[in-house]
């Protein structure tokens, strides 16, 4: 039996995921911040989901809640990094651009890095990233959340990087999401929303093949090709 951790696991992208790998016979463990909210999870997967306290913005801790899953899982074939949060902030405020970089930058990378050292020494791994299409170019609606996800997608990239050149088996996946109906979804006039069953199917897909980088839904390929070429004074305007 397959066993997979899930750092965000308690809404959106991340729980949908955890009651699939569920019904696909996985053995699931997730983290998330509220307490209350992961005991509710638990019950109701009638203890088939074991369950973590986990905020990744607290860096000194984050290795040890991790650690713990690690620890009573025994072997991780699979860790899905979900965590995150999206604002619109044009203005610049900067306490939302703090809490976004505090979180989507920092908090990951330091469970990017862990994890990868973990599956370094257990000889084999799968790391799924959840970044996003705003990585491809900067956003004036959210700053700190098109760059944060660059951040993520270029992390990921040379951790992959890392992985062949020193010959380890590890495999890293970018899954880049369009607009899928969860909270993180914020802004008017949002187009190809995708239903978060459709999304999270297609991401299990991606993660049973192994693939590099996905979009998710699979029509968000053309937007990516677009925002690739499209010049910085459309993007301006938009």
């Amino acid at each position: 039996m397959k066993k997979v951790i899930i750092i965000g696991g308690t809404s959106g992208i991340g729980r949908g995921l955890a009651e699939l790998l569920v019904e696909k016979k996985w053995t699931v463990g997730i983290t998330g911040r509220r307490v209350q909210l992961l005991n509710e999870i638990k019950e109701s997967s009638k203890n088939r989901i074991l369950i973590q306290e986990h905020d990744i913005t607290d860096i000194n801790s984050s290795d040890e809640k991790i650690e713990s899953l690690f620890h009573q899982l025994k072997v991780v074939d699979l860790v899905i990094v979900s965590s995150g949060i999206s604002e619109l902030n044009q203005e610049l405020s900067w306490k939302i651009e703090s809490n976004v970089i505090e979180t989507n930058v920092n908090g990951v990378a330091k469970v990017y890095e862990f994890v990868f050292s973990k599956f370094k020494k257990q000889g084999h791994g799968h790391l799924v990233g959840i970044s996003s299409i705003a990585s491809l170019r900067g956003n004036r609606h959210c700053p700190s959340y098109s760059a944060s996800k660059a951040f993520q997608a270029n992390y990921l990239e040379a951790l992959r990087c890392i992985a062949k050149n020193e010959k380890i088996d590890i495999k890293v996946t970018d899954i880049q999401p369009g607009f899928v109906d969860t909270p993180m979804a914020k802004g008017d006039g949002l187009f190809w929303v995708a239903s978060t069953e459709k999304a999270i199917k297609q991401i299990y897909s991606v993660i049973l093949k192994q693939k590099r980088k996905a979009y998710i839904t699979k029509r968000w390929r053309f937007i990516a090709w677009i925002m690739k070429i499209v010049p910085s004074w459309i993007l301006e305007k938009t």
